[in-house]
């Protein structure tokens, strides 16, 4: 198999507020050649639950107003079913595939990004990779960033703007919700196996953990870029490897 030269799908996890949007951000801004030979990353596409989370939000607000049931979630906020979570992972991937599609003629350099926070509350990693592709696993690699629970509650609370509760880079989500969805994390069971890869659907995807308990993110500095060169290069490394088996 052919490698091409940029990661062609990176799947970015995390406790919210870890810093995942932060990276992506910081890569988006970075210029286009510098980013693809020091990162490995080509023209950037992002794939984040978060908004489609928000408009569900959205739409029971405006239905419980109308007077009809709610879809999603109960008046707390909480989803009336752990289905939805997997409905959230299914469309991440259909949008992935419509991206797949709408490029088969392109022969630029393109990453994808799919972004997503699961807690073992409500499944956790393991439940979520049950319903990533193939398609999206034979292309993916992994850049899991590692914070404490208090740290993703400190940089929650840290970036919550209240007259912009529907940005991906400025939400936040109340004290109670963030500890009973996401206090606990099943990352390090699902990881244990291979300090390499993770298999999902029966492939062997690559994978590195950020440490990132220190915020080296918020500020989109020289200490992240030179963190974020050296974990990409042994991202970039594995998978290059395992395209080539």
């Amino acid at each position: 198999m052919t490698t091409p030269p940029c990661f062609d799908t990176l799947v970015i996890l995390a406790r919210p507020g870890a810093g995942k949007s932060e990276i992506i951000d910081f890569l988006k801004r970075t210029p286009p050649e510098q980013r693809q030979e020091t990162f490995h990353v080509g023209q950037v596409t992002e794939f984040d639950d978060f908004p489609m989370l928000w408009t569900w939000f959205e739409e029971d607000a405006i239905l419980d107003r109308l007077g009809h049931p709610r879809l999603h979630t109960d008046s707390d906020g909480y989803f009336i079913g752990e289905h939805l979570w997997d409905l959230l992972i299914e469309r991440l991937c259909l949008s992935h595939a419509k991206w797949l599609r709408d490029r088969k003629h392109d022969t630029l350099c393109h990453t994808a990004f799919i972004e997503f926070s699961r807690g073992s509350e409500h499944g956790g990693y393991r439940r979520a990779f049950q319903h990533l592709t193939p398609e999206v696993a034979s292309r993916a690699a992994i850049l899991y960033v590692n914070v404490s629970w208090q740290e993703s509650l400190r940089k929650n609370r840290r970036r919550f703007n209240p007259n912009h509760p529907d940005s991906v880079l400025e939400h936040g989500i109340e004290d109670q919700k963030l500890e009973r969805l996401y206090r606990e994390v099943d990352w390090e069971q699902v990881s244990a196996q291979n300090p390499d890869y993770i298999t999902i659907q029966g492939i062997k995807v690559p994978y590195v953990v950020f440490e990132n308990e220190d915020d080296v993110t918020t500020s989109r500095g020289d200490v992240l870029a030179t963190r974020l060169n050296t974990t990409l290069a042994n991202l970039w490394e594995t998978w290059r490897k395992s395209r080539s088996e």
